[in-house]
């Protein structure tokens, strides 16, 4: 029987940079993905790496992700481009909150551009004239092509510090033993390792079930389109709207956002979770979206594996009050993942056996900092990403 230093389940982002973060800590690692190559949230979203969106921890762990993502590019290609974030304000209220995140920001140290509407429409051409009054950009931040980042990490691990991958790998059983945890495959075969951690996203009744169950674990269902491209059209960088303005923690943490009321127009957005981003990926098409519906995570079927048309609509009619190139939709899809109240669900099930889920939608945007300090903790220093 094999054995390694740590065995993690779940080949997403959050998975992934803990065998990463253990590898490169000199750890035998060994990780497994149920499925033949990661299907979830990670290759499911918008490829948008925005700490600035973020409050508490995760902010901090979000700026030390763009570091990560950098060095990591350095030496791969994981798609990363470095073309910033842009908030589009769309009324005083937003203009408002923006004002006051890069007043905070400031304070902060994390660098961020109040934009006049002049200058919004000069660094975004595309964008109508009637919507936007001002933005807020952070030149810092990061894009990635989320259905290419995560199998190109992968490869880069197992090449550089021998990372044991194996796709299509379904654990159904771990269990620890006297010298660690021995985890089981449904094909029979058994691992061993000193720790495993389980990044097992929203499914929660393969391991653990009882523990899941009890951990109040949501699953949200996002609808997202991808959109043609069009030419001489180039919208680079993120790029989130007012109604993200309206939605992110960051922004909450703003003294105004208290007293900020949503606008009949925006209610019934507002009622369907969804707020506007645009994303070009590198062959010029556009990811446009997205919603949010909910179901606790035991009863994720509830949720439907379909899109619905209304809501897709509802994105497109609002999309097409922001930017002024026609909007062919060539796909769409819903992506699902898995949150909790508390941040994430961290949970030890004895001093071998760790899991950890339901970051969210901070995955992309912290979980490669997430992930460091975990492994950091695992292997007995405390110290904090700087």
């Amino acid at each position: 029987m094999a054995s390694y230093d740590l065995i993690v389940i779940g080949a997403g982002a959050l998975g992934t940079f803990h065998a990463y973060h253990a590898a490169k800590a000199g750890q035998r690692v060994l990780l497994l993905e149920k499925d033949q190559y990661p299907v979830g949230a990670t290759v499911r979203n918008f490829g948008q790496v925005v700490p600035s969106g973020l409050a508490g921890r995760w902010f901090d762990y979000g700026r030390r992700s763009l570091e990560i993502y950098r060095e990591l590019q350095q030496q791969t290609d994981l798609t990363v481009r470095a073309n910033g974030t842009v908030y589009l304000a769309s009324d005083n209220d937003e203009w408002t909150l923006a004002n006051e995140l890069h007043d905070r920001y400031q304070r902060l140290g994390y660098i961020s551009e109040l934009l006049s509407k002049a200058q919004c429409l000069e660094k975004y051409p595309s964008l109508r004239t009637d919507y936007v009054i001002g933005g807020l950009f952070f030149p810092d931040e990061l894009s990635v092509e989320p259905e290419q980042m995560i199998h190109r990490l992968i490869a880069f691990i197992q090449k550089k510090y021998g990372v044991d991958y194996r796709p299509g790998s379904a654990v159904i059983d771990c269990q620890s033993n006297y010298s660690g945890a021995i985890v089981s495959l449904a094909n029979r075969q058994r691992f061993q390792a000193g720790r495993v951690i389980i990044c097992s996203g929203h499914e929660v009744r393969l391991l653990f079930p009882e523990v899941l169950a009890d951990a109040e674990l949501v699953v949200s269902k996002l609808q997202m389109l991808l959109v043609e491209s069009v030419a001489g059209i180039n919208l680079p960088g993120n790029i989130l709207t007012g109604l993200t303005i309206r939605r992110y923690e960051a922004f909450e943490e703003c003294p105004s956002f208290v007293r900020v009321s949503t606008p009949e127009h925006l209610a019934e957005l507002k009622r369907w979770g969804i707020h506007i981003l645009f994303k070009q990926a590198t062959d010029g098409s556009f990811i446009v979206g997205d919603s949010h519906e909910y179901a606790d995570a035991t009863k994720a079927e509830d949720l439907g594996y379909h899109t619905q048309d209304y809501i897709n609509r509802l994105m497109l009619t609002e999309a097409e009050r922001i930017v002024k190139f026609p909007l062919n939709v060539r796909k769409a899809w819903a992506g699902f993942y898995s949150q909790t109240k508390s941040e994430i669900f961290e949970y030890d099930v004895d001093e071998n056996i760790r899991i950890v889920t339901g970051i969210g939608g901070k995955g992309m945007s912290s979980g490669a900092g997430y992930a460091e300090d975990s492994i950091r903790q695992w292997l007995g220093t405390t110290a904090q990403p700087k």
